[in-house]
């Protein structure tokens, strides 16, 4: 099983463990906001999501959660979806992690308090390249969230490509690793059909810029819908709650 954020980072881990034969992958698990439905951290739409894991083929899992959960509701919520899938003989997790120690131990704690075991496909793999790889196998995504302390808001909703990586300035991971920013991949070796899509609208909050992304055919608001993002300042990924668990991989 496969903690699934809708990122890059997941989807290129998903691809890399089926290159590899060393897992069969059974499900996509998704944290998501009750209310909204939407996946957490990267904000993305229960459709778009409900159609990216069907192009992907495997059964999704949505984890519900309030907004902003604390870590012992996060937790709990967790664990009760990680034991079902142990009662069916699930034992190994994978994560699209790259290099936050911090983010891996606790990930490795709280599955080995439950008797399972995470795997990293993409650890410790040399960020750029990395990136470069990703983009090179045919895989497409969306820049959907940026931190826009480190990156401009213009670049919510930009494409992860080449062009992108080249104005990738100084001290910002290739790979948004640092919470620099987030994706939803739209195709790749990974899915069997693309999800089109279109920016529906642009919007900043919290020193986050977000592109709310919808499959391509849905009506687009007017002019006056949507707005630009000039905030300052912006959260990094959760330690407590990390990103792909808590929060979203990729």
């Amino acid at each position: 099983m496969i903690s699934w954020s809708s990122g890059k980072d997941a989807a290129y881990a998903l691809h890399e463990v089926r290159k590899a034969g060393s897992f069969e992958v059974v499900a996509l698990l998704t944290t998501v906001v009750a209310r909204t439905g939407r996946v957490v951290t990267h904000g993305i739409r229960g459709e778009l999501l409900t159609r990216q894991a069907a192009s992907v083929g495997l059964p999704l899992t949505r984890v519900m959660l309030p907004p902003s959960p604390s870590n012992v509701v996060y937790e709990k919520a967790m664990a009760s979806a990680l034991q079902g899938f142990l009662k069916r003989g699930v034992r190994h997790v994978i994560f699209g992690d790259l290099f936050l120690e911090d983010v891996r131990r606790y990930r490795e704690g709280q599955l080995a308090a439950l008797g399972m075991v995470g795997v990293f496909p993409l650890w410790g793999r040399e960020t750029r390249r990395l990136a470069q790889d990703m983009i090179a196998s045919g895989l497409e995504a969306r820049l959907v969230a940026v931190d826009t302390r480190r990156l401009p808001g213009l670049w919510a909703g930009r494409a992860f490509d080449e062009g992108l990586l080249r104005e990738v300035p100084p001290g910002v991971d290739p790979c948004g690793e640092n919470g620099e920013f987030h994706t939803f991949v739209t195709a790749g070796p990974m899915m069997n059909d693309p999800v089109p899509v279109h920016v529906q609208a642009i919007r900043g909050r919290g020193g986050v810029a977000t592109a709310d992304l919808s499959l391509e055919g849905t009506p687009r608001p007017g002019r006056s819908g949507t707005h630009r993002a000039r905030p300052a300042g912006a959260k990094n990924k959760s330690r407590g709650a990390p990103e792909g668990t808590g929060g979203s991989i990729g």
